[in-house]
């Protein structure tokens, strides 16, 4: 475990390369179809493994929140994941993973960890719509490791969001609509949930939006929309006024997408918001190493929108042609 720990420690500074590590894991044999899966988070997103502790049961919780433990001080929410992803185990927990979420700690009931793997974001799929919605959007990503195993990567903004209170209807209600009118933005992101949340946010902001699941999505739509602006002797900027971005996500990442739009003359004056929930200064910084024009932590819709009007004023014009 210790070493364990140590690996999650040093290797959370891995960023900027399109690759990841994740950490696998296993929430046990389910009881049903006899077979133990293989899911995986990102290191990052990690912020210590430990053995499951004693955990203090809170009342008028959902069902997979088994209630709070207290981590040098600070109360944290504990969740069992085979629970919440209703697989049917008689192995009980024995791990806890620490995880960070946009600032907020949680905990994540787990039967056992594996090891830490280092991929390259490519080799991370897009889930299959079959898959999608067997699980109810819970895997955002999958993979096959070398020894014939498909790991699946979770969602944890969709976990956070339906076992807490961290989506709120309140989030929104000082959002203004956009004074320019006619403005486009494109934004990526591999969870459900957060494109969920960034189109309820621009649609009280009266902007027009294509929310892709992938920063390689993302630049495919960007290099369709070049060459209608060049073949109608235009500047890109004015189809598109900025690019939202998440840094993971599977087949081209949010850092190795804001380089090639910032390599691009073409691209120059869109603004790129990086908008994840690896909001540590760390990795605020890599983004601003790549060229990322502001950075917003997830579960802050009002300062992603007041982030947005201010970049949008600053210069890029509003949409003058459908592409």
């Amino acid at each position: 475990m210790t070493q364990l720990l140590e690996k999650i420690d040093a290797r959370t500074k891995l960023a900027g390369t399109n690759k990841l590590e994740i950490l696998l894991f296993s929430l046990g044999q389910d009881l049903r179809t006899g077979r133990k899966e293989t899911f995986g988070i990102n290191v990052f997103k990690v912020r210590e493994v430990m053995r499951a502790p004693s955990v203090t049961a809170a009342p008028d919780m959902p069902n997979a929140v088994e209630g709070m433990v207290s981590l040098r001080g600070a109360l944290v929410p504990v969740i069992d994941l085979a629970k919440y992803a209703m697989i049917q185990t008689d192995t009980p927990p024995g791990i806890m993973m620490v995880t960070e979420y946009a600032n907020h700690a949680q905990g994540f009931l787990v039967e056992s960890v594996d090891t830490i793997l280092r991929l390259d974001w490519s080799a991370m799929k897009v889930p299959p719509d079959m898959l999608t919605a067997q699980t109810g959007g819970l895997v955002t990503a999958v993979t096959e490791i070398a020894d014939g195993r498909l790991v699946m990567l979770m969602d944890v903004e969709k976990i956070l969001s339906e076992t807490t209170r961290y989506d709120s209807d309140a989030l929104f209600e000082e959002i203004q609509p956009l004074e320019i009118k006619n403005c486009s933005v494109i934004f990526a992101d591999d969870s459900h949930v957060a494109r969920r949340q960034l189109s309820r946010a621009l649609d009280v902001m009266q902007i027009k939006y294509k929310g892709l699941v992938n920063g390689l999505q993302a630049w495919n739509e960007l290099l369709r929309l070049a060459e209608y602006a060049e073949a109608n002797d235009m500047p890109v900027r004015r189809l598109v006024q900025a690019v939202i971005t998440d840094v993971e996500m599977p087949e081209m990442d949010g850092y190795m997408l804001t380089k090639h739009i910032k390599n691009d003359a073409r691209f120059a004056g869109i603004p790129v918001i990086m908008h994840s929930s690896l909001s540590s200064g760390q990795n605020q910084e890599l983004g601003r190493s790549v060229g990322v024009d502001d950075y917003v932590p997830k579960l802050d819709p009002q300062l992603l929108a007041t982030t947005l009007t201010r970049l949008i004023k600053s210069g890029a014009p509003p949409r003058q042609t459908a592409a």
